[in-house]
């Protein structure tokens, strides 16, 4: 479906875009972390070790405050004692309230994050694209009709819609076993990972519009095309067209759409997570929820997974303006060298 020519043109632009090499190497390093994660993590991330609780990262150090009760002049008083903790290579990022590690808890929650995003892609793809080509395609009442769908989505802001979503269905979640555990390989780590199959289906909803108001403009150029109109002439029917003319040309665009649309739902699953409405544990979200009331003194077990979500939406976000230059022959590249 990606012709010769758009594959040149996506060299090109790789060989000149900084910024598309950036997003390249990043991207697939959070792709590599997500699918070896337990191999990659240090410590089994759901394990507590409250004898190691809220040690500091490599390179800084903690005040820790205790309280005890000891007898001054007859009666019991309470003593504060101040000790400062100091790193340990153990833990390279520090240990979070329970003891757990940073370090492996950001390792796990990438392959959280990266899972919703490119599932909630496919399902709004799956919804939007069909229902976007469809509406171009045929246009006059149909068109209307499902684009005043489409406008009706559009109406709610995506976080309010994805809350009220998540309280129609309630939280369900997928435990899959994981392949690296099953194979001995990595004995000590979590036996299954979870996939909030809720906060999948909740972001794909959300975001199906986009997909298919994008599908949609580009049914409506492509069915004016001399070709499809041949191919309707010798009596090819409407699903014959749509599926092999209307829809390979229409492709291209949806292809950069859904690529930014998945640091959009990074971003939304990250919010559904800090919510507590993700259905599991181990995810960038529920970090910064949980580190959000020691932020004064572990200010690590917040940090680290916001600064997974920047880099992973960063990267996402650079692949999508690489797509863009290289196919979109009315816009200039940036970031080129």
């Amino acid at each position: 479906m990606i012709s010769p020519r758009t594959w040149r043109n996506l060299k090109k632009e790789f060989r000149r875009s900084a910024l598309a090499k950036a997003g390249v190497g990043l991207f697939g390093v959070i792709v590599v972390v997500a699918v070896f994660a337990p191999l990659l993590a240090p410590h089994n991330p759901t394990v507590q070790h409250l004898d190691q609780k809220f040690l500091p990262p490599l390179g800084f150090s903690a005040m820790r405050t205790t309280s005890s009760t000891q007898m001054v002049n007859g009666s019991v008083e309470v003593v504060q004692n101040t000790t400062y903790v100091s790193a340990t290579p153990t833990y390279p990022l520090g240990t979070n309230e329970l003891g757990q590690d940073v370090l492996s808890r950001v390792i796990y929650g990438a392959r959280t994050s990266l899972l919703v995003g490119i599932l909630g892609v496919l399902v709004a793809a799956i919804i939007g694209v069909p229902v976007g080509l469809v509406a171009g395609f045929y246009g006059g009442s149909v068109d209307d009709a499902l684009m005043r769908l489409a406008d009706v989505m559009l109406a709610f802001p995506s976080l309010v819609l994805a809350v009220s979503l998540v309280g129609l269905f309630g939280t369900v979640t997928v435990q899959v076993p994981d392949p690296w555990v099953a194979l001995g390989i990595a004995p000590n780590m979590p036996a299954t990972f979870t996939i909030p199959g809720t906060v999948v289906i909740v972001v794909g909803l959300v975001n199906w519009v986009w997909l298919a108001r994008i599908a949609r403009g580009e049914a409506l150029t492509v069915s004016e095309e001399e070709y499809v109109k041949a191919a309707r002439s010798i009596g090819a029917s409407d699903a014959h067209v749509l599926r092999k003319h209307v829809f390979p040309n229409a492709l291209t665009p949806i292809l950069v759409l859904a690529t930014t649309q998945v640091a959009a739902i990074i971003l939304l699953e990250s919010s559904l997570s800090y919510l507590g409405f993700s259905g599991t544990t181990l995810s960038w979200g529920f970090n910064i929820q949980n580190g959000q009331g020691f932020l004064a003194e572990a200010w690590w077990i917040a940090t680290f997974s916001g600064i997974g979500i920047v880099l992973a939406v960063m990267s996402v976000n650079f692949l999508g303006d690489w797509f863009r230059d290289a196919l979109d022959p009315g816009v200039e590249g940036e970031g080129g060298v």
